[in-house]
């Protein structure tokens, strides 16, 4: 069968652009056959597309489909374990359809969650960083940089439901600052272009926070260790505020000095998304959502294989909130 499908025409040293993106036609043969439904979009893509890539995995090369969480409808199958019609995840990536082996793609349950879609959100990454690396629990005071974004408005939604007393966000609008307070349930958020992060800080936590979950870097990890209380954790996500730099720029090194000075610990973490990370992840989320406690932040954008690149350099320039993926016809 021929499908079409996003690939790499050049690996990105700058600033990515629709050139280095193109539509090719590729035929699809396999033990099962899949059609995608809807492709998950996130930020850390866009490490994978670089020739310098630092993250322990292989870069894509020029002329490859570009890969990414997506969720389909199996259209044919050889397989005893899958039949036509069932709903299943893999990591084929950007590309109208797809085929392979049985294993390569997870049977999911379509009456765990209303929308398919929720299956795409990055809530492995946030509930990792935030239950089991941070391990925030009752009365720590929580600090979500980046906090619109599909990670961050998870991780801050997680501590609330884990026992934090106070969550505070920050993110780049007044209309996402608006959004964190009222429709996703933080204390407190500020816009990070209205003044330093540690003069906000100190003034919506003045006794300092016991927890941070970091996705931006820079200023704002400088800001929460001023305000961090002795002990505080911080549990490292990312460092999108550099994420257009060369590799070094890209991850700058965590300033040990200065923590271990107040005594913050450092615990920078990466998320794998093993099976029993999934199974932690669906299992809290889906009775979260139940108990009416937790709203699932996503954007959709409805378009063709074609309209996945520029979904995608939308999000890195900050234009969605939540989790975004592109659903197909």
């Amino acid at each position: 069968m021929i499908s079409r499908e996003i690939q790499l025409t050049a690996q990105i040293a700058g600033t990515p652009a629709l050139g280095h993106f193109t539509v090719a036609e590729t035929e699809v043969d396999g033990e099962v056959l899949v059609r995608t439904d809807q492709i998950g979009l996130a930020a850390t893509y866009l490490e994978l597309m670089r020739a310098d890539c630092t993250i322990p995995v292989p870069a894509w090369q020029p002329g490859q489909r570009v890969g990414a969480a997506a969720i389909g409808t199996v259209v044919r199958s050889d397989s005893p374990g899958l039949q036509a019609g069932d709903l299943v995840q893999s990591m084929t990536g950007w590309s109208e359809y797809s085929a392979g082996p049985a294993g390569s793609y997870l049977k999911l349950d379509r009456g765990l969650f209303a929308d398919p879609g929720h299956h795409l959100g990055q809530g492995p990454t946030a509930y990792h960083g935030m239950a089991e690396v941070a391990a925030v629990g009752e009365g720590d005071v929580v600090f979500v940089s980046g906090a619109a974004g599909g990670v961050g408005s998870l991780a801050g939604q997680i501590a609330r439901c884990l026992g934090a007393a106070r969550v505070i966000g920050s993110a780049g609008s007044p209309e996402k600052v608006d959004y964190l307070v009222n429709e996703l349930g933080y204390d407190a958020a500020f816009d990070y272009h209205d003044g330093s992060t540690a003069d906000r800080l100190r003034e919506l936590a003045p006794e300092g926070i016991s927890v941070f979950f970091d996705v931006v870097g820079g200023e704002q990890y400088q800001g929460a260790l001023q305000a961090a209380r002795p002990g505080a954790r911080f549990a490292l996500c990312g460092s999108l505020s550099s994420q257009l730099g060369d590799a070094a720029e890209r991850f700058p090194r965590p300033d040990r000095a200065a923590a271990e000075a107040r005594g913050v610990e450092l615990l920078p973490f990466s998320c794998h998304h093993t099976p029993d990370q999934l199974a932690a992840w669906r299992e809290h989320f889906s009775g979260w959502l139940a108990e009416g406690r937790f709203v699932y932040p996503q954007t959709v954008v409805e378009g063709g294989i074609e309209d996945v690149p520029q979904a995608f350099l939308s999000l890195l320039r900050g234009s969605y909130r939540g989790n975004v993926s592109v659903r197909l016809p």
